[in-house]
């Protein structure tokens, strides 16, 4: 067994599995999860806790689907600021959480300082979100919108081979 540690190389491949299993069907039963990644129950188990108590694993979650939802309109915003000292920062990290359209916020090195993600269900919602919400967002300098045509490959990919 891997000893406890934050350092994803020190997981063994049982772990690993663990992991991409998850990934793959987070509602897979213990039983399941064991016979799946080769281990008996009850050590798969201690496994599966430790990599949640370790961090490995930070929750479980629905996957939805946008488009059933009416939600399929993603709108990829590059904000820059006016102000990037830390309390500026912190004062814009704080207030995007708030804005639910938002589905992702990644602070950038680059040109520009934040890429978010906005979902919304049409270009007319997302103009009033934009106009409304993110554009009054503290030292918002200027932004600039990119609209996805269609959406090739969302999510991350259950770890590939990374886990292997």
């Amino acid at each position: 067994m891997a000893a406890e540690t934050d350092n994803f190389s020190e997981l063994d491949q049982f772990d690993r599995k663990i992991l991409a299993a998850l990934a793959e069907d987070g509602r897979l039963s213990i039983t399941d999860l064991a016979a799946r990644v080769g281990l008996s129950k009850t050590p798969c188990q201690i496994r599966f806790k430790r990599l949640i108590s370790d961090g490995y694993i930070e929750g479980f979650k629905a996957v939805l689907n946008p488009a059933k939802m009416q939600l399929d309109h993603i709108a990829f915003v590059e904000v820059k600021l006016s102000d990037t000292r830390e309390d500026a920062l912190r004062s814009f990290n704080e207030a995007i959480k708030k804005i639910r359209e938002v589905e992702e916020c990644h602070m950038i090195a680059g040109r520009f300082d934040y890429l978010l993600k906005i979902r919304t269900r049409d270009i007319g919602r997302y103009r009033r979100v934009l106009g409304e919400r993110i554009s009054t967002l503290p030292h918002i300098a200027n932004t600039s919108t990119n609209v996805a045509m269609e959406t090739i490959k969302e999510g991350w990919d259950k770890f590939g081979s990374s886990l292997s």
